[in-house]
């Protein structure tokens, strides 16, 4: 299939900019605020006072809190990351917010770390739990061969944002783990399916390039995990790769977007370039990193917010182009 002429070169270079923006941004100060002197002190007062079986005062963890995995000197941190934060905020002149251990200091609520990010990832789940039992189960006969493709994009999205909910309730080293391997397995399989759909891998004709497709896609995943799990957790390394695929992903249909508007001339034929976008638009926050507003407001929680209506419109041009696709079809065989 050739390319179109025309807007296609728009719609490409929305994640190719995206790529050099992540490339060329510079590094962040991480982890300013545990480095302080005074936030050393308050810590070690804090721990001396009530950690350990000498401790003076031995404040009780309620109990919600407690199976949060919250311990003495976790609490110890937290609220003293929080009084260092007022002190340097009610300073004349203010002092600037800082991050400690590499994250804004949130206030959390029952016990999460980033109440909105855990919000807003669950709004995620709920989007791919509502594109699976809203849009492709009913709305897709069982025998369309995308099908199952689709079923799985669902489950994936859904068991990737309640891992997301997670790591942000509490940052663990499994939980983080988690959360980016899921989200690795999220990002390479849209780029997987993008091609299944665009080059009709899942037609019975095709079936020895999509097995071929599916162990290359399978072999890079576990080569993924297994340098990030076994070699070298790598921050860069990982932001990289799934940059690299979300950025073939978007291409692919922002170019098959603008075919099959030109095939179809209806206007949900779009809708993926406007996700792309979308996605674009909202992921580039990350780029404009700011200090939580309120203690809560920070530009990753509103980055998952920003991807919540774009998963829906998704879910609702795949059931679109599915059902023209076998119209389509059944036209052909009439």
């Amino acid at each position: 299939m050739s390319f179109p002429r025309g807007r296609r070169g728009h719609f490409a270079l929305m994640p190719l900019l995206f790529l050099a923006f992540i490339l060329l941004a510079g590094p962040a100060t991480a982890s300013v605020g545990d480095r302080l002197p005074e936030f050393k002190e308050c810590v070690a007062i804090c721990e001396h006072e009530n950690c350990g079986p000498d401790a003076e005062h031995q404040t009780p963890i309620p109990l919600h809190r407690r199976l949060l995995l919250w311990t003495c000197p976790a609490e110890c941190d937290y609220t003293c990351q929080q009084i260092i934060t007022a002190r340097r905020v009610s300073h004349t002149p203010p002092h600037p917010v800082v991050q400690f251990h590499g994250k804004w200091p949130f206030r959390r609520l029952w016990g999460m770390q980033e109440p909105l990010s855990v919000l807003f990832s669950l709004g995620n789940l709920a989007a791919h739990y509502y594109g699976l039992h809203r849009k492709i189960l009913p709305s897709l006969p069982a025998g369309y061969t995308m099908r199952p493709f689709y079923v799985v994009l669902a489950r994936l999205g859904m068991v990737t944002w309640f891992m997301s909910a997670v790591f942000h309730t509490r940052d663990f080293r499994v939980t983080e783990q988690l959360d980016y391997f899921a989200a690795g397995a999220s990002v390479l399989y849209g780029m997987y399916y993008a091609a299944v759909r665009i080059w009709r891998l899942d037609r019975p004709g095709n079936r020895r390039a999509l097995r071929v497709w599916t162990g290359a896609c399978g072999g890079l995943y576990a080569c993924h995990v297994a340098y990030l799990g076994l070699w070298r957790w790598d921050y860069t390394y990982n932001t990289l790769a799934c940059v690299v695929c979300g950025v073939v992903q978007n291409g692919l249909w922002s170019w098959f977007s603008w075919v099959r508007f030109r095939q179809t001339r209806q206007a949900w034929a779009v809708w993926p370039g406007v996700v792309v976008m979308w996605v674009v638009m909202a992921m580039s926050l990350e780029l404009f990193d700011f200090a939580p507003l309120w203690g809560s407001v920070d530009a990753h929680s509103l980055w998952h917010l920003g991807t919540i209506a774009p998963a829906v419109l998704f879910y609702h041009f795949l059931v679109k182009d599915a059902q023209d696709d076998i119209a389509s079809s059944a036209r052909l065989k009439a």
